[in-house]
């Protein structure tokens, strides 16, 4: 496989890419943007607006892949940067830990997660944002939902590829 420099080491091409998926699990991390109270309460849930492969518009958590030779600290810090803008402030810890590791196949049904693109392998931590956060790059919009808002069956409905039941892990792992 041959690697192309877009923005650094790591980068595949997309031949190149799409032939790894069609091979091996490929490691990502997802996050779920939160905002705490001074005692470590969660009192909002960020969900991004995107417009996915399919052209719908649905609702979505940080997610990307982990890049070859890249911490998953960094992965994360990455994402978030690159999804919520350089001003959110994300406080990830110095060695963080995922509160669950989601499994998503190509084939729908295996787990409550599904990329029709892959198999995937994928982190999941809940980070608190304390910055001004922008949506950047392909996100849309950047909604703020409290805990008791973002678990309503319409807001669930949004989001794709069973990232609802990892919002709801989430929610659970936090005590809300």
């Amino acid at each position: 496989m041959t690697e192309v420099t877009e923005s650094g080491a790591g980068w595949l091409s997309r031949e190149d890419m799409d032939s790894a998926r069609e091979r091996l699990p490929i490691l990502y991390v997802d996050a779920v943007p939160v905002r705490v109270d001074d005692h470590g309460t969660v009192t909002a849930v960020g969900l991004l607006l995107r417009i996915g492969e399919d052209g719908q518009v649905k609702r979505a958590l940080v997610s990307g892949r982990v890049l070859y030779h890249e911490r998953v600290r960094s992965a994360l810090l990455r994402h978030l940067e690159k999804d919520l803008g350089p001003l959110a402030l994300p406080r990830v810890p110095t060695s963080p830990q995922p509160f669950t590791i989601a499994e998503y196949f190509p084939t729908p049904g295996v787990t409550p997660f599904h990329d029709p693109r892959q198999h995937a392998v994928s982190m999941a931590y809940v980070v608190p944002v304390e910055g001004d956060c922008a949506p950047q790059q392909d996100a849309l919009e950047l909604t703020w939902f409290s805990p008791y808002e973002v678990r309503e069956p319409t807001v669930l409905a949004e989001l794709a590829n069973g990232q609802s039941a990892l919002l709801l892990q989430a929610l659970a792992h936090c005590g809300v």
